[in-house]
């Protein structure tokens, strides 16, 4: 048994101080104030928590790990590593590696991959195709995070742009589709535009152009409409735009059949930012405007956006050469997401409740994750603590990810986790990831 005492616990919209007990890989007890004395004395490991926030570990639903076929810049064990360091218990990695996760045996392989190397428990998203329809509806759905949709091409190239594919698809599909939504033409449109007036040798400061807010509307409205003609289950990837949140509206989250998704780099950088950063903060879809980036943060607050996500994708430095045509797209993240939004706490952005809810609860009730994302007894004890008045920067020494930088390099955080749980062993100590394999594959209650 360990209890973890003393702690400012946030949970299902509380926050208090208290007690959590682990017995073996589930939560045993836990409770308001002082930890009874007959636990503590039942207790081989007793943390005194005092002055720092525990909460459930964070779930992200969309990561790219690169394995397999891309690991010269990340794999599932490293960015695991990385990913508990930042108090991140759960995930779920997207297809689009070398071989494309289309087929049952790719998808095997990824789970096969995971059971061996991974720290963080785990599931898959398998992609879609114009030609694999019927290998995404015989997926098992207990197993599966869901289906990955390109709307617009992406790192991977796995657009789907065939109307009768995507009809039967929305008609008949049984899980989750996770999409991607930029539409393919407004992209080319603009990219033969700006190309055709100023040459191929583009600026970064032009990929907010090319993949527009219009590319990024026009496709989301039209995934929406096929979602509400057919009653499909939707889940809209990396919303980047102020007029996207037009198309989605504050309610339970239960009560939803079409949800949104934001990730924590719109909700920190804005196009400003390209002047500093340049390519290391080049995504797909764009990071945008200032009005972008306020409208996304209103809509995390008044529960439009469902929950918040990292999109890490890692590359090198060297891939992240060149410009807005030439330039990989796509930045690491995950080491730093949580701490990334309790800053925007400490600037008063969110309240402590809100980033619990939307990077841990909403998460596993969205995807119906058995037993976890919340702290209740009988809950797997995927557990973070973290001292929020600790002063450190960033530096290119404390990035885990394989690809061994980050664009927050240099920026001043005043949280830090401190030990992260998974499945009630102690993955993430101090600076220190533990060799223990104690991750589980993510089990779906659908």
């Amino acid at each position: 048994m360990i209890t973890i005492h003393n702690a400012r616990i946030v949970n299902l919209g509380r926050e208090y101080t208290g007690y959590v007990a682990i017995d073996g890989e589930f939560i045993h007890a836990m409770g308001d104030g002082a930890a009874p004395e007959a636990l503590l004395a039942a207790s081989q490991e007793v943390i005194d928590a005092a002055g720092m926030l525990l909460i459930p570990g964070c779930i992200d639903d969309h990561v790219h790990f690169r394995e397999p076929g891309l690991t010269h810049k990340a794999d599932i064990a490293s960015e695991s590593r990385a990913a508990v360091a930042g108090g991140v218990t759960s995930y779920m990695d997207m297809p689009n590696t070398k071989p494309l996760t289309i087929t049952a045996e790719a998808l095997e392989e990824k789970f096969d991959i995971a059971a061996r190397s991974s720290v963080a428990n785990y599931s898959f998203f398998i992609g879609a195709t114009n030609d694999n329809i019927d290998t995404l509806l015989s997926i098992d759905n207990k197993r599966v995070a869901g289906v990955k949709l390109f709307l617009g091409s992406s790192t991977g190239n796995m657009l789907v742009d065939e109307s009768d594919v995507l009809h039967r698809l929305f008609r008949e599909c049984r899980t989750l589709i996770s999409v991607h939504s930029e539409d393919e033409a407004i992209i080319r449109e603009r990219r033969a535009f700006y190309t055709g007036r100023f040459g191929e040798d583009l600026s970064v400061f032009y990929h907010p152009l090319i993949r527009s807010a219009e590319a990024c509307y026009v496709c989301t409205e039209r995934a929406v409409e096929l979602a509400r003609r057919y009653g499909t289950r939707l889940h809209v990837a990396h919303i980047s735009t102020a007029r996207e949140l037009e198309l989605f509206w504050a309610e339970p989250l239960l009560d939803k059949r079409i949800t949104a998704e934001a990730c924590v780099h719109h909700l920190w950088f804005t196009d400003n930012d390209y002047a500093s950063l340049g390519t290391r903060i080049k995504c797909n879809p764009a990071i945008k405007t200032t009005a972008d980036r306020n409208a996304l943060r209103d809509a995390v607050n008044n529960g439009a956006i469902d929950l918040i996500a990292t999109d890490h994708a890692p590359h090198l430095l060297s891939e992240k050469q060149g410009g807005a045509l030439t330039a990989a797209s796509g930045s690491p993240y995950v080491q730093f997401s949580l701490i990334m939004m309790l800053e925007l706490v400490r600037q008063g952005v969110f309240s402590t409740v809100t980033v619990v809810e939307k990077m841990c609860h909403a998460p596993a009730m969205l995807y119906n994750i058995d037993r976890r994302g919340i702290l209740r007894p009988g809950y797997y004890a995927d557990i973070v603590l973290i001292d929020t008045n600790t002063r450190h920067t960033v530096t290119k020494e404390d990035v885990l990810s394989k690809c061994g930088w980050s664009p927050l390099e240099g920026t001043t955080f005043h949280s830090r986790v401190v030990k992260t749980f998974v499945n009630g062993k102690c993955i993430y100590s101090d600076g220190v990831v533990a060799d223990n394999l104690a991750s589980h594959p993510l089990k779906f209650n659908r």
